[in-house]
């Protein structure tokens, strides 16, 4: 088939696409299975490295005693390590890192725009302000989530409210944006006045190191409490991922396949903002996640939000968790998780934005 663009004539072999569109198909499967015993393996070397070392054999004798009721022939200071502290912080990495990756996967496809992150309507800048204000009022850490996950959710509300007052059903998804880019400037000026007023001995370290993210004070708790708003924003994108895809085509051919263009970018709107909030409230502001690991997810099982959304969610995983070992180990000091995400995403950005990708939805 031959067609014309821009006064030049392309070859399209209708054959060969069907080909390669088959073949990618095939490996789907393959990808995911692998993509899977990389993180068991991934979670596996986690267990067994940090300040405290914990060997392979050592590991599987506490795993093994606990499932079949052994007496501990082990020392207390490794189920300690383990089950209060290791555990935790790797079931979380983990929910971080897919909630993250796959909340930048939906705004991408649901934007139709490459550069958006889980935080572009504002509620990575909502939930710092939250978090703010609660360290500087003294809340526990039950409150600052509390805070920060309410403050989170607020903006992004604000968000959609002001876009549907300003667009009027015109161009509703570039307001929808635009309103976010606003809002989320507004909450960050919030937060640098709540900054400006803290105590420069106590409340201000403490607010610059959450804004900057980590993991260190996660509890066995935190794992209940994030997996509960997760598992309620994941099963329904899931469930309707596949309408991204009619969504890409653009609104009248959406709407003329018999879709509700208008309920379900709420719904994805909604998930979305649900797993950023959650996950935020917990870890802090962490960026880069939910805009490359889509990119990365992309490249290897391309656009089809099928197999997209999924493979997005295993690699955001690997990813946190990977970074999160890091960060515990390489320094004495642990490093937050914000710079080194920062760290590494940017020249990978810079990598995909000099090479020039197309054809990316």
């Amino acid at each position: 088939m031959e067609i014309q663009k821009n006064g030049v004539k392309i070859n399209i072999d209708k054959d060969n696409l069907k080909t390669s569109k088959k073949n990618k198909e095939k490996r789907v499967p393959y990808i995911i299975s692998s993509l899977i015993l990389i993180l068991i393996i991934t979670i596996l070397i986690s267990f067994t490295i940090g300040r405290y070392t914990i060997s392979l054999p050592q590991l599987l004798t506490v795993f093994w005693g606990k499932i079949f009721g052994l007496s501990p022939s082990w020392p207390q200071t490794i189920e300690t390590v383990l089950f209060n502290v290791r555990i935790p912080r790797i079931l979380v990495a983990i929910m971080v890192g897919a909630a993250l990756s796959s909340a930048g996967a939906t705004y991408q496809g649901l934007f139709k725009n490459p550069m958006v992150s889980p935080d572009i309507l504002g509620a990575s800048a909502g939930a710092g302000f939250g978090a703010a204000v609660a360290i500087l009022m003294s809340f526990s850490n039950v409150g600052i989530e509390i805070m920060a996950f309410s403050f989170s959710l607020a903006a992004v509300l604000i968000s959609y409210m002001v876009s549907r007052v300003i667009s009027r059903s015109n161009s509703a998804v570039m307001i929808l944006v635009l309103t976010g880019m606003v809002v989320s400037q507004l909450f960050s000026s919030f937060t640098s006045i709540t900054k400006y007023v803290a105590d420069p001995e106590s409340k201000l370290p403490a607010i610059t190191f959450w804004l900057m993210g980590g993991l260190s004070a996660i509890t066995s708790s935190q794992v209940i409490v994030l997996l509960i708003p997760l598992t309620i924003a994941i099963v329904p994108l899931f469930l309707l991922r596949y309408k991204i895809n009619v969504l890409s085509f653009g609104e009248e051919e959406a709407q003329a396949m018999g879709i509700d263009t208008g309920r379900i970018r709420l719904i994805f709107i909604l998930c979305a903002t649900l797993l950023t909030a959650a996950s935020v409230s917990v870890s802090g502001m962490i960026g880069w996640v939910g805009l490359i690991i889509p990119h990365i997810a992309r490249m290897i099982v391309g656009p089809n939000y099928k197999v997209l959304l999924p493979t997005s969610l295993l690699i955001g995983g690997i990813f946190m968790l990977v970074v999160d070992n890091i960060a515990r180990c390489i320094f004495v000091t642990e490093i937050p998780l914000g710079i080194l995400t920062s760290i590494i995403g940017a020249p990978f950005f810079l990598y995909l934005l000099l090479k020039g990708r197309k054809g990316w939805i």
